[in-house]
């Protein structure tokens, strides 16, 4: 038996219009067990986020815990996103003009996560805290 392909699954979830909590299982299973470990596969997801119209909870966290975790500790220097790096993320989250609201988050949580972050990356979430995120945030002076 085959593995089911990336490619497949965009296109069946794309067609839906939808994605469902199995669809965020199938994929976590069956077709990206180990993450995400290309720009290919980051591209296609960060593609189909921008394409459905619906989407479960599940997606968006599972989402952007795969992409930052490639972001930050899959590309090259790890622990940085920075330089060519950062280029092409800002350019994949921004490429149909602002970026989604997992794409806002991914920004976010790059920033909490990687020991360096390019300020084009920053300025893709900024001060979400203050707008009324749903994620709150304190940080104390020292």
């Amino acid at each position: 038996m085959s593995t089911p392909s990336l490619h497949d699954f965009v296109k069946k979830t794309t067609a839906k219009n939808r994605i469902t909590f199995g669809d965020v299982r199938r994929l976590q299973r069956n077709i990206l067990p180990d993450g995400v470990f290309d720009r290919e596969q980051a591209e296609l997801l960060l593609s189909l986020d921008r394409d459905v119209a619906r989407a479960d909870g599940a997606w968006v966290k599972w989402l952007v815990t795969s992409i930052v975790d490639f972001a930050v500790w899959g590309e090259r220097p790890t622990g940085t996103v920075e330089g060519e790096p950062a280029d092409w993320l800002r350019g994949v989250l921004t490429r149909e003009g602002a970026p989604t609201k997992a794409g806002r988050r991914i920004a976010r949580e790059i920033q909490r996560e990687a020991m360096r972050v390019d300020d084009s990356i920053a300025a893709l979430a900024p001060d979400e805290v203050a707008q009324g995120s749903d994620v709150a945030e304190i940080r104390i002076a020292a």
